[in-house]
């Protein structure tokens, strides 16, 4: 009985495990839309989610007055289809754009371009990993925007909607990389197999990403 039990336990333990290994981006699902991502390291952002990153031990956030956000893009280039049609990939870029910049204001003003004394902020929306009902990742391909199905019932599955990005940060001056996150995130779900995507779906995805940005900005400051 007690070895049934401490079975059981381990078994929802693993699941529990298995669980929170899947919202952290794996080497295998990266991008290679950063140079390099041998230093990354898995971390927590301001919001307790899960991510990949690295800082510059010796940033100093006091050498900066000013940040930069390059117009982000997706990489690879997607190509639209019925269901993440062109109007939802431009949609999404161009509001990642704007959270990215609503939020970033609150830490330090926008320049107009890269220099001395600014941050340059350079992101994408990347690859994510599309997965079975049980959750193990199949495949892994560019944007696959809509991944697991959720939920089963009279033939009708739900799907998830899902975003990853990679973003690295500059010295507008040198060039240099002062930090480097990569992430994904789960938007709204959607009802059936035939529904079309937007890009309000994901909308609170990019919000929590921009918001944690501003949030570590602070946070880095602070030391």
């Amino acid at each position: 009985m007690k070895s049934g039990l401490m079975i059981s336990t381990l078994w929802v333990a693993s699941l529990a495990m298995a669980g929170c290994a899947s919202n952290v981006t794996q080497p295998d699902e990266y991008s290679g839309f950063l140079s390099d991502y041998s230093q990354l390291k898995q971390a927590k952002s301001p919001s307790g989610a899960e991510v990949m990153r690295w800082v510059d031990p010796d940033l100093k956030l006091s050498s900066y007055n000013a940040v930069f956000v390059e117009p982000t893009q997706f990489y690879p280039k997607p190509q639209a289809t019925s269901k993440i049609p062109a109007s939802t990939l431009n949609g999404i870029n161009t509001y990642y754009n704007q959270a990215l910049k609503r939020e970033l204001v609150k830490s330090l003003p926008l320049a107009n371009a890269p220099g001395p004394g600014v941050i340059v902020v350079r992101a994408a929306i990347t690859a994510v990993g599309s997965k079975t009902e049980s959750l193990k990742p199949y495949e892994y391909v560019p944007v696959a925007l809509v991944a697991a199905a959720v939920s089963t019932g009279a033939g009708i599955r739900d799907q998830e909607t899902m975003l990853g990005t990679e973003a690295q940060f500059l010295d507008g001056a040198t060039g240099k990389v002062i930090a480097q996150v990569v992430r994904k995130g789960t938007g709204k779900p959607l009802s059936n197999e035939s529904q079309v995507m937007k890009a309000d779906d994901v909308k609170g995805v990019m919000d929590g990403w921009a918001s944690d940005l501003h949030q570590s900005y602070i946070k880095l400051k602070g030391k």
